[in-house]
């Protein structure tokens, strides 16, 4: 089966798992222990031969901390995952959401130009493998209240209170 690295980190949101194939990051993961992350990313990647090495991932483990502690606002890793192409329209759309900002699941679908593919674009949002280098944590409901978030709503709230904090201010969309 592929081989797939991971290690897990402290971070100010828990736990923090980070896997990467050859090819780069396949998985990020937050959660409250070491157990349920390997169960989590075992059950995700059933074929694969999976090894936990953490000197190998430091630096991009790192990184990611960096990012999550609101002290890095861009982490560029190369990513190794499976989408469909709407998918990849969709997470591609995040990534250009910039830190400190959101959008609504409505304004997503309106800029991947499919206006009424506001609860597949929900979708897209709740099955990215790669929480915080696709930030789907800013795409929030559209009468402002957070909606859903994988990691929980908990870890939601706090990064984007953290990233109005940290993100330089900018001219408001018009």
């Amino acid at each position: 089966g592929v081989g797939i690295r991971y290690t897990i980190v402290a971070s100010s949101l828990g736990r923090l798992l980070l896997a990467s194939t050859a090819r780069g990051v396949c998985r990020v993961a937050m959660g409250e222990s070491d157990q349920f992350l390997e169960n989590d990313l075992r059950r995700e990647f059933p074929a694969a031969e999976i090894a936990r090495d953490d000197s190998a991932l430091r630096s991009w483990a790192a990184s990611l901390v960096k990012h999550l502690n609101g002290w890095q606002p861009r982490v560029e890793l190369p990513l190794d995952i499976r989408a469909t192409a709407f998918q990849q329209r969709v997470w591609s759309a995040l990534q250009r959401i910039p830190q400190g900002d959101t959008r609504s699941y409505a304004e997503v679908a309106r800029a991947i130009g499919k206006p009424s593919a506001a609860r597949a674009v929900a979708r897209a949002c709740a099955t990215n493998p790669v929480a915080l280098l696709i930030p789907c944590h800013r795409v929030v409901r559209g009468d402002g209240k957070l909606g859903g978030y994988h990691w929980g709503i908990k870890r939601k709230e706090a990064l984007l209170a953290r990233e109005m904090k940290s993100s330089p201010p900018h001219a408001s969309r018009s």
